[in-house]
């Protein structure tokens, strides 16, 4: 088998995947563009002519706007609150000395083994016995202080650097807060990117637990939203994918401007 040939199959092989991977967004674009009549006359993968505005006027003339609303809060909130708290408990794994550090760890990170569906019963009932059910303190307060692959992600970072950082640091006077905001936080910029991008994805794509903990239009996010869009025993598909659409496109915007960020920090966090 000759070079050129090889790598014609590997990228008509690449092509191939990408196009399986691409095709569902492509129908949820398609079929946000067909009105009903054009929904049970084309085929999914052929677009309507003319395309229509019309589901995306109609979702948008509603409560939707609010909810994404909703969605930029809690998510920007999911963000800011798991950076900060993650940042300092991965420091205190990674560089803190105290008497059962390494078992503390190691057991908190076996928690990610747990299924999430596994922890919902539990966290709805604590909720529900503080009030905060149908609350925004409810919807943020189990995710908001940090997760264990966030925390293992930047105590991996934190143990990787240069220990004489640290020790010079500490022969000139400064304090453990100093030594972190000062020296190691400027340091652990791609793995903080890389961290507040996950979250991003992760908060905004959240469902199970705002579909059980939340009731009310005040704190229902887009992906509720969505699931609630039916309309008698059937299914209302172009609305459906006209709110899916604009679901999507913030994470595909993200994804695009910051697809090389993501990459380098990722490599970046491996090899340190």
């Amino acid at each position: 088998m000759t070079r050129p040939f090889r790598r014609t199959a590997l990228y008509a092989a690449l092509a191939a995947g990408a196009f399986v991977s691409v095709f569902p967004y492509l129908l949820v674009v398609l079929t946000a563009f067909k009105t009903r009549r054009q929904l049970s006359t084309t085929e999914p993968w052929l677009p309507g002519l003319p395309p229509s505005t019309a589901n995306l006027a109609e979702i948008l003339g509603g409560d939707f706007p609010r909810f994404l609303a909703n969605t930029v809060v809690m998510t920007a909130l999911l963000t800011l609150g798991q950076l900060v708290f993650t940042t300092f408990a991965a420091y205190a794994f990674a560089r803190l000395r105290f008497r059962g550090r390494d078992a503390l760890f190691w057991l908190y990170v076996a928690t990610m083994m747990v299924p999430s569906a596994v922890t919902v019963i539990p966290l709805f009932l604590i909720m529900r016995e503080l009030e905060a059910v149908n609350t925004w303190y409810g919807l943020l307060a189990p995710y908001i202080l940090g997760t264990p692959y966030g925390i293992f992600l930047m105590r991996q970072f934190f143990k990787s650097l240069p220990g004489g950082l640290e020790e010079a640091a500490r022969i000139d006077g400064a304090g453990p807060l100093t030594i972190l905001f000062r020296i190691l936080l400027p340091l652990c910029r791609p793995a903080i990117g890389t961290l507040a991008i996950i979250t991003v994805i992760s908060s905004w794509n959240s469902f199970l637990w705002p579909l059980i903990i939340t009731s009310g239009d005040e704190t229902k996010v887009v992906t509720v939203a969505i699931s609630a869009l039916k309309v008698g025993i059937g299914v209302d598909r172009g609305l459906m994918m006209a709110g899916g659409l604009i679901a999507l496109a913030p994470m595909v915007a993200i994804f695009i401007f910051f697809q090389k960020y993501i990459v380098r920090s990722v490599v970046l966090t491996g090899l340190k």
